[in-house]
């Protein structure tokens, strides 16, 4: 049983060995995902910025933050900063904080009271009440426009459904941010492995 164990140890450290030079690939397809993300959330706050600030600071329909000008520019800048230096792998451990911290933020305040789904879909798992009821609202949409409206048309780009805005995005992107905490942005294919490289060199 021993030999058994040490065999299987043996062929993981091979692949390990293996898959050696590919390694930072992980952290660059993490980081490639997660730019546009941030690029278009940060974007849409800029041009809208008044908006953000009073959606930030309104406790009737809005997050009710104190500060909210202050807040909604340092989520603003976060995200498209945090977006460069993603595309970049510059200091990629340091802005995932930030931006992992906006994405608690969404999912506390903004998502949380939707429960997990993103799209409404009461064959899956986690579906809550609000995404059961739903399905006969989705259900009727679709009637009208069957019956008023060019249905082919209409769903000719994707089938129609019902947005849940449930904590399921933020939560997933919170999870790829932590893994770059922990990965950094990778070797080879970041500025952060070039960087740190030169100043070895340098010592």
């Amino acid at each position: 049983m021993v030999d058994f164990f040490n065999k299987i140890r043996g062929i993981q450290n091979a692949l390990g060995r293996l898959a050696e030079p590919i390694d930072g690939l992980p952290s660059l397809a993490l980081r490639l995902y997660l730019v546009p993300v941030f690029w278009m959330a940060g974007s849409s706050k800029v041009m809208h910025f008044s908006d953000t600030v009073e959606w930030f600071g309104n406790s009737d329909w809005g997050l009710g933050l104190p500060f909210p000008y202050l807040m909604a520019f340092m989520a603003t800048a976060a995200e498209l900063g945090g977006a460069v230096l993603l595309l970049l792998g510059l200091a990629t451990r340091w802005i995932s904080i930030p931006l992992a911290v906006t994405m608690i933020v969404a999912a506390t305040t903004v998502h949380w009271h939707n429960g997990w789904q993103a799209i409404a879909d009461a064959s899956a798992p986690f579906a809550n009440e609000r995404v059961v009821d739903s399905v006969e609202k989705l259900s009727a949409a679709r009637s009208l426009l069957e019956a008023h409206g060019n249905y082919d048309w209409l769903s000719s780009s994707g089938n129609f459904v019902v947005l849940n805005n449930g904590i399921e995005f933020a939560v997933t992107y919170l999870i790829m941010l932590l893994a770059l905490v922990m990965m950094g942005g990778g070797r080879f294919v970041s500025a952060d492995y070039w960087l740190n490289r030169a100043l070895a060199k340098a010592k």
